[in-house]
């Protein structure tokens, strides 16, 4: 089973808690035999969701949406990033260059290609920009991807 991660960033240390619990929860489910975890592997759920896949004992293959995508994450994620860059599987990329939001969305429109289901940490609300986890959802949808969402109740985004 291929599955896919999208979620909201920065998130507080309460709800990062419970969301990391939702996602061992979620990965978990799934036989590591089976189990591919697709992720961009950005701070916040798309690693914690790629830690749990490699927990679990799935394989773990790596979207990257540009070439200065690393660069753009915060540089305390850089060793985490290459951590779980490192034990990919397979890596898949855009051709793009710059790091911006049609880039992130690229990245996520080829995530969703390759997954038989996405999971979503994301609290139901519009996007507060282009390439969002909202976006991602809808484009799952559209493409009739299933999505899973995950968000603690009572719990609300910065």
């Amino acid at each position: 089973m291929r599955v896919g991660i999208t979620g909201h960033r920065g998130l507080s240390s309460e709800v990062e808690a419970v969301v990391r619990r939702m996602l061992d929860e979620a990965v978990f489910a799934y036989a590591p035999d089976a189990l591919i975890g697709v992720s961009c592997i950005a701070d916040g759920p798309d690693a914690w969701f790629g830690q749990s896949v490699l927990r679990q004992g799935g394989r773990l293959e790596v979207v990257i949406p540009a070439e200065e995508y690393r660069d753009r994450l915060p540089d305390w994620h850089h060793p985490t990033y290459d951590h779980l860059l490192g034990h990919a599987t397979k890596v898949h990329r855009t051709g793009r260059v710059v790091s911006d939001s049609h880039a992130h969305m690229a990245g996520s429109e080829l995530l969703v290609g390759l997954v038989d289901a996405l999971i979503a940490v994301w609290d139901g609300q519009p996007p507060r920009g282009y390439g969002g986890t909202a976006d991602v959802v809808a484009h799952a949808h559209v493409v009739g991807i299933p999505v899973h969402v995950l968000w603690p109740e009572g719990a609300a985004r910065d």
